[in-house]
């Protein structure tokens, strides 16, 4: 579902991404600060043992250990989101959320614990094998095939179906307008954001249970953020459950049900966004103040 990662040549899933230049797969988080594996010692306003939602959660991760070859980054994490909930993971730099994200995604070396999705588990799974399942995934960088159109970017969203259907492109379209005005452009030519809505629509082109989009937001002009945050919150509105990691928390904590923090690859937090941003040792922590 909508990341260069997931293809290559062969038709294989590998960790390249862009057109086809290997993404940097190590033990650095999405900011490309070195992820710390100490424990935290942090304890949460939250219990982070209480972060199972009511009833059953579409995607659970529970005690979850990764990290990348022999490095361990996460340690015994726990999350939950639930069928059309709105989740976001912050925190520190190199912390180890994007590696969160990559871990679900079949992305990382996997060493304990489970990832279950609409109650199958996933752990150890390719990132092939979890599209199909009904997960998108949205990198931080290399996002996009910079050598192909709009349009083909769209397509490659949908490769693992015979025939690309047209009513889906149109879907993305209405969704992303600007798309539909760039079609045939080079995506390698466009701006940070048109790339970031491109990236998105991929994503969507299968239509999945659960989008995960890692810092969205990253790069973008401060217009342009407000917009991005908007798009995400009518694609939550319309049924897709988010799981988004995001480097300007305090917007991310606004407009999510539940919100994460996550301490040197060890939960730390867990509480309704709002509590979070009321949490005075959260934000002097983790907010600014």
């Amino acid at each position: 579902m909508g990341d260069p990662s997931r293809h290559s040549d062969a038709g294989e899933v590998d960790a390249r991404g862009g057109d086809g230049n290997p993404a940097e797969v190590d033990a650095r988080d999405g900011d490309g600060s070195p992820a710390e594996a100490s424990p935290s010692g942090a304890s949460g306003a939250t219990a982070a043992s209480e972060s199972a939602t009511d009833g059953d959660a579409l995607l659970r991760v529970r005690d979850l250990d990764a990290g990348y070859g022999d490095l361990q980054i996460l340690r015994d994490v726990d999350l939950d989101v639930a069928d059309g909930e709105y989740v976001t993971i912050v925190g520190p730099n190199g912390a180890g959320k994007s590696t969160v994200m990559k871990s679900v995604f079949g992305l990382t070396t996997y060493m304990g614990g489970t990832v279950t999705f609409a109650e199958e588990a996933i752990h150890g799974l390719a990132p092939e094998e979890i599209i199909h399942r009904g997960v998108g995934y949205v990198p931080q960088n290399e996002n996009v095939f910079e050598s192909l159109s709009v349009r083909e970017n769209l397509e490659m969203g949908a490769y693992i179906l015979d025939d690309v259907p047209e009513d889906r492109i149109r879907e993305i379209y209405d969704r992303f307008p600007i798309l539909e005005e760039r079609e045939g452009q080079t995506a390698g030519t466009m701006s940070g954001g048109q790339r970031q809505m491109l990236a998105m629509g991929r994503a969507l082109m299968l239509d999945p249970d659960l989008l995960l989009l890692d810092e969205p937001s990253a790069g973008l002009a401060p217009d342009l953020v407000a917009d991005m945050f908007d798009r995400i919150d009518k694609i939550n509105a319309d049924g897709t459950s988010i799981l988004m990691v995001e480097q300007n928390a305090k917007e991310a904590l606004r407009r999510c049900d539940r919100g994460y923090v996550l301490v040197n690859g060890e939960n730390a937090y867990v509480d309704s966004g709002d509590a979070l941003l009321a949490d005075e040792q959260v934000r002097q922590d983790f907010l600014g103040g």
